[in-house]
Protein backbone atom coordinates (compact mmCIF):
# COMPACT_ATOMS: atom_id res chain seq x y z
CA UNK A 1 0.00 0.00 0.00
CA UNK A 2 1.05 3.63 -0.78
CA UNK A 3 0.47 5.80 2.21
CA UNK A 4 0.62 10.09 1.47
CA UNK A 5 0.75 12.54 4.00
CA UNK A 6 -0.74 15.69 2.08
CA UNK A 7 0.19 18.75 5.22
CA UNK A 8 -2.63 21.70 4.86
CA UNK A 9 -5.00 23.27 7.27
CA UNK A 10 -6.09 19.92 7.95
CA UNK A 11 -3.98 17.10 7.18
CA UNK A 12 -4.73 14.60 4.24
CA UNK A 13 -3.88 11.01 4.63
CA UNK A 14 -4.30 9.62 1.25
CA UNK A 15 -4.05 5.34 1.18
CA UNK A 16 -3.93 3.56 -1.61
CA UNK A 17 -2.78 -0.16 -3.46
CA UNK A 18 0.12 0.30 -5.22
CA UNK A 19 -1.20 -1.48 -8.60
CA UNK A 20 -4.13 1.06 -8.87
CA UNK A 21 -1.98 4.21 -8.95
CA UNK A 22 -2.40 6.02 -12.16
CA UNK A 23 -5.72 4.50 -13.40
CA UNK A 24 -9.07 5.98 -13.72
CA UNK A 25 -12.12 4.54 -12.93
CA UNK A 26 -15.92 5.57 -13.81
CA UNK A 27 -18.91 4.41 -13.53
CA UNK A 28 -22.11 6.11 -14.73
CA UNK A 29 -21.62 10.04 -12.99
CA UNK A 30 -18.97 9.00 -10.78
CA UNK A 31 -15.27 8.59 -11.31
CA UNK A 32 -12.90 7.66 -9.69
CA UNK A 33 -9.01 9.03 -10.31
CA UNK A 34 -6.26 7.78 -8.60
CA UNK A 35 -3.56 10.18 -9.64
CA UNK A 36 -0.09 10.11 -8.88
CA UNK A 37 0.84 13.64 -7.76
CA UNK A 38 -1.80 12.87 -5.05
CA UNK A 39 -1.85 9.10 -4.27
CA UNK A 40 2.16 8.51 -4.49
CA UNK A 41 3.32 7.93 -1.19
CA UNK A 42 5.20 5.92 0.96
CA UNK A 43 5.19 1.67 0.67
CA UNK A 44 3.90 0.68 3.85
CA UNK A 45 2.98 -2.72 5.24
CA UNK A 46 -0.92 -3.42 6.44
CA UNK A 47 0.04 -3.29 10.09
CA UNK A 48 2.14 0.30 9.24
CA UNK A 49 -0.81 1.55 7.69
CA UNK A 50 -2.78 0.70 10.80
CA UNK A 51 -1.18 2.34 13.00
CA UNK A 52 -0.61 5.48 10.86
CA UNK A 53 -4.23 5.14 10.27
CA UNK A 54 -4.87 5.71 14.03
CA UNK A 55 -2.24 7.75 15.25
CA UNK A 56 -3.73 10.42 12.21
CA UNK A 57 -7.82 9.85 13.75
CA UNK A 58 -6.43 11.64 16.92
CA UNK A 59 -4.89 14.54 14.38
CA UNK A 60 -8.15 16.07 12.90
CA UNK A 61 -7.23 14.38 9.56
CA UNK A 62 -9.31 13.76 6.08
CA UNK A 63 -8.66 10.67 4.78
CA UNK A 64 -9.04 9.43 1.03
CA UNK A 65 -8.32 5.42 0.90
CA UNK A 66 -8.99 3.68 -2.22
CA UNK A 67 -8.24 -0.20 -3.03
CA UNK A 68 -9.28 -3.80 -1.16
CA UNK A 69 -6.18 -4.22 0.93
CA UNK A 70 -6.51 -0.25 1.86
CA UNK A 71 -10.07 -0.79 2.78
CA UNK A 72 -9.44 -3.41 5.18
CA UNK A 73 -6.54 -1.97 6.70
CA UNK A 74 -9.19 1.18 7.55
CA UNK A 75 -11.68 -0.82 8.60
CA UNK A 76 -9.31 -3.25 10.78
CA UNK A 77 -8.49 0.34 12.19
CA UNK A 78 -11.92 1.10 13.21
CA UNK A 79 -11.66 4.42 10.83
CA UNK A 80 -14.23 3.05 8.93
CA UNK A 81 -17.34 0.42 9.00
CA UNK A 82 -18.77 -1.57 5.64
CA UNK A 83 -21.44 1.45 5.34
CA UNK A 84 -19.09 4.33 4.67
CA UNK A 85 -17.36 1.97 1.77
CA UNK A 86 -18.27 2.86 -2.24
CA UNK A 87 -17.66 1.11 -5.17
CA UNK A 88 -17.02 2.18 -8.90
CA UNK A 89 -16.30 -0.59 -11.06
CA UNK A 90 -16.12 -2.95 -8.40
CA UNK A 91 -12.46 -0.51 -6.87
CA UNK A 92 -13.54 0.70 -3.33
CA UNK A 93 -13.16 3.58 -1.82
CA UNK A 94 -13.80 5.28 1.42
CA UNK A 95 -13.48 9.32 2.10
CA UNK A 96 -13.33 10.58 6.21
CA UNK A 97 -13.28 13.61 7.66
CA UNK A 98 -12.64 13.74 11.00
Amino acid sequence: MLVNLIKSYRDVLTICDKELLGKYFEEGKNQLDIKENFFKGDKKTESEVIEIIKHMATEDATFNIVGERSINAALKSGIITQRGIKKIQGIPFALVLM
